[in-house]
């Protein structure tokens, strides 16, 4: 058991938000009905979108009231699991439930701005805790006997506030008063799903739950903090950092971007106390673009450079680009940051509720050095569709597997999880695959397990039939 104060810090879409005048939940009700309506009805979100207010920094019409506590899913990002599992594992190992600190956030905002509310939540959280009455039995129960510090744990985004948070310029001890930071597939340098989405809708029809996304991702700051800050854009000859003027074009806000790009460089140089890196790997990931006429074309590898610098070419001078694989949503060179880095092969909304992930957590909360799973990388991947229509047919395919020896599916309707349904394998294409069919409109988690005990998951959203989508911008 610990002393030290943990303060979880969730991913984007990961916090509850309220309105602060009427108290209606705009993100992060339970159940799948409104979830499904949400992302299938025209004014499902128009209560999420930022009022000239907020852009211009006023806040307060949007509360972030707790964690996610229940199973959501968004376009492109697809499933966010909620952290009931992490919070209550956790709490097992800390010595009272006081000593943890969730710390739910708008993550619509800039990362600087909910960086400095952590900064001081965090500093009023240490404090209290080490004024609480069990904290001093806690200490005479440890071999150092000296007093609580932070530890903090962060998903995805959550990752880049606690970084923020930690810089200095708001509370220049509080990266004294830190143990460790442990974060779970945090997107350091961005991730190309980010430029998708502000993309969605160039060149062609798109199912409605996409085109609402990004409408409302256009004029939110939160999610242009994500865009990819490394060389990224493939040009005939060379592959380049995207600019204002390349996010303006593919569909982003190009002050938003600015603003964006000159926070990240800040950034740069700000030390994470003894940073332990949890990485998703071995699920296929966006890692480089193309940009032509103003429409994005994602790819699956990307460039990488030789210890000079200069890109890695074959013997004609041509780019060679390298499938890295990453969690489906951040490649593992932009998750890897420092050098105490382990593998995971989880979807990105997984990393903060799989068994692989939690165990890490809780060897590092307990002060033992988690080397992580070999560099072998076991398990599989998963790809699904992120929504399809009742009663339509498709397919959960296994990757990097060619053999169905060992390996299992099943199907759980999120508002029954004590009731996954088995999901018939079969080679299909060269590959495993399963083959499924759900005639109710729900958000459901696809499970593969893999004959090395590993689990593989993602959730998909099931809508009425008939989805309509939106028509090319």
């Amino acid at each position: 058991m610990t002393q030290d104060a943990v303060v979880i810090v969730p991913g984007i879409m990961g916090s509850e938000l309220r309105d602060t005048k009427t108290g209606k939940i705009l993100w992060g009700l339970s159940g799948t009905r409104w979830l499904v309506k949400a992302w299938t009805r025209n004014n499902g979100l128009a209560s999420l979108h930022l009022t000239e207010d907020e852009l211009t920094g006023t806040t307060g019409r949007v509360q972030a009231t707790q964690l996610l506590q229940h199973s959501a899913w968004t376009p492109y990002l697809r499933g966010h699991e909620p952290y009931t599992r992490l919070i209550e594992t956790i709490t097992d190992y800390v010595a009272h439930p006081d000593a943890i600190c969730q710390f739910a956030y708008d993550w619509r905002l800039p990362v600087a701005t909910n960086g400095k509310l952590l900064a001081q939540r965090a500093r009023e959280h240490l404090t209290a805790w080490r004024n609480h009455e069990m904290h001093n039995p806690a200490v005479a129960r440890r071999g150092d006997q000296r007093p609580a510090r932070l530890v903090f744990i962060a998903h995805s985004m959550g990752g880049l506030v606690t970084r923020c948070a930690l810089d200095g310029t708001h509370n220049d001890d509080l990266a004294a008063d830190t143990r460790t930071v442990i974060t779970l597939g945090t997107p350091f340098y961005g991730a190309v799903k980010a430029a998708v989405i502000l993309n969605t809708g160039h060149g062609a029809p798109v199912p409605l739950p996409h085109h609402k996304l990004k409408a409302l991702c256009q004029t939110m700051p939160g999610l242009h903090d994500l865009l990819p800050t490394y060389r990224c854009l493939r040009t005939s000859d060379d592959v380049t950092h995207l600019d204002h003027s390349d996010i303006k074009s593919l569909g982003g806000n190009p002050h938003l971007a600015q603003s964006s790009l000159d926070f990240h460089r800040t950034q740069q140089d700000v030390h994470l106390p003894d940073h332990r890196t949890l990485v998703g790997t071995r699920q296929s990931t966006w890692q480089s673009l193309t940009l032509a006429d103003g429409q994005v074309t994602p790819h699956w590898d990307g460039a990488r450079s030789n210890t000079d610098g200069s890109l890695i070419r074959d013997r004609s001078g041509r780019i060679l680009h390298f499938p890295i694989q990453g969690d489906g949503t951040v490649y593992r060179d932009s998750a890897a940051m420092g050098d105490k880095i382990s593998t995971v092969p989880i979807q990105h909304g997984d990393l903060g509720r799989a068994d692989a992930s939690l165990d890490a957590v809780v060897d590092i909360l307990l002060e033992d050095i988690h080397k992580g799973p070999p560099l072998g990388e076991p398990g599989c991947g998963i790809a699904v569709p992120d929504v399809v229509e009742a009663g339509q047919t498709w397919h959960a395919v296994a990757e990097r597997v060619d053999s169905l020896q060992g390996l299992t599916c099943t199907v759980t309707d999120t508002e029954d999880e004590d009731n996954p349904q088995p999901a018939r394998m079969a080679m299909r294409d060269g590959h495993p695959a399963a083959e499924i069919t759900l005639t109710t409109p729900g958000l459901y988690r696809i499970s593969l397990h893999s004959r090395d005990g590993y689990t593989t998951s993602q959730l998909v959203l099931v809508a009425e039939s008939g989805l309509e989508t939106a028509e090319a911008e």
